[in-house]
């Protein structure tokens, strides 16, 4: 397998940088990391994207998740393992995902069962991370960006960098 192009947000001028701080926004928010991750890896399963499964599915590993909640989270409503505010969360990200597929995609009832779950600040982080992230799974999915072993170097410096700033 080969990407169509090299990666878009490498070949803008800026580009990468504006979507680093985009989610460096996102994760300097009281939104457990966690969530952030699981509704991450959540969209790409939905949007088909690898690298962004693989990123995330290992960013969970890094964080303490068990594989029992990384194996099960494409069918987390069949699943025992996550907390009401995470299932609040990843129906969010499921409707806001999925938004052409249906008149009323983000419903009241999901949108309350958020906002009763999350403060106001978390809720934003929310939504933005949903935005943020299906962002990468449609630019990757549209130029055929490849997963690797690069994954891991990445999901590293990431949690090294998070670790300095904290």
């Amino acid at each position: 397998m080969e990407s169509r192009i090299p990666h878009p947000a490498m070949t803008v001028p800026g580009a990468l940088d504006a979507l680093r701080q985009f989610s460096a926004a996102i994760q300097a928010t009281n939104l457990p990391r966690s969530v952030t991750a699981m509704v991450a890896l959540r969209a790409s399963q939905i949007n088909g994207c690898s690298a962004c499964v693989d990123i995330h599915a290992r960013e969970l590993r890094a964080l303490g998740e068990p594989d029992t909640r990384i194996f099960t989270l494409a069918a987390w409503r069949e699943a025992p393992y996550f907390s009401e505010a995470e299932r609040a969360a990843l129906a969010l990200t499921e409707a806001a995902t999925r938004i052409a597929d249906r008149p009323d995609s983000v419903s009241d009832e999901i949108w309350t069962q958020a906002a009763e779950q999350f403060d106001e600040q978390q809720l934003a982080a929310l939504v933005l991370g949903i935005a943020a992230i299906n962002t990468w799974n449609r630019i990757n999915a549209t130029t055929r960006q490849i997963t690797g072993e690069w994954v891991q170097q990445l999901v590293d410096a990431s949690l090294h960098a998070e670790a300095q700033a904290a």
